[in-house]
């Protein structure tokens, strides 16, 4: 499944401008990659397919004193395959937490042990929002004019409001486990 969903990252990818595969790394890691990842061991074999289904074509550009570099770009069929994709609802995943899963079974351990994961889970979400203000920034100034930059910044803001929920979520939680710490002793 996740195969198929790297083929639509790609092609999106290639939406924005030709790239080589180390390009469309470095994109999906500057860009998407507080929710989505790419490998180079997904990324070329999806190349691959996407050139053999004429979605993507590839060219050759000749480097004195480098190797030659493999640049793809989106076919008009490629283009029409991304949009038939994106116009279509999506299925949200059941997220495998492992934080989540051992607060769960909190109980087996003292609640001052739970509380430390909830702060070092606060520091994350706090890094989280820096990260997220400097990205914002960034990509702000280096897209003035570019038709995406609205839609890249509402991802942006995504992961600020999440941030700020799970923050709020860590008041509450470490309050409710400072209860349970006071009963335990």
């Amino acid at each position: 499944m996740r195969e198929v969903k790297s083929k639509y990252a790609i092609l999106g990818m290639l939406s924005i401008a030709p790239m080589s595969g180390y390009d469309i790394k470095k994109e999906v890691e500057t860009s998407i990659s507080n929710f989505w990842s790419e490998s180079y061991g997904q990324i070329y074999p999806v190349l691959k397919k996407l050139i053999a289904d004429k979605l993507v074509t590839k060219s050759v550009e000749s480097e004195a004193g480098k190797p030659d570099r493999h640049v793809y770009a989106l076919t008009a069929k490629g283009r029409k395959e991304l949009r038939r994709w994106l116009l279509e609802g999506s299925t949200p995943k059941v997220q495998r937490n492992e934080f989540l899963l051992k607060l769960f079974f909190g109980e087996e351990i003292p609640a001052q042990a739970n509380i430390a994961h909830i702060e070092h889970f606060r520091e994350l979400q706090t890094g989280l929002l820096q990260k997220y203000a400097a990205v914002e920034k960034q990509i702000t100034q280096d897209n003035a004019g570019n038709p995406n930059l609205p839609y890249w910044l509402m991802t942006v803001s995504y992961g600020k409001h999440i941030s700020r929920a799970l923050l709020h979520w860590c008041d509450e939680t470490s309050a409710a486990l400072n209860r349970i710490a006071k009963r335990q002793k």
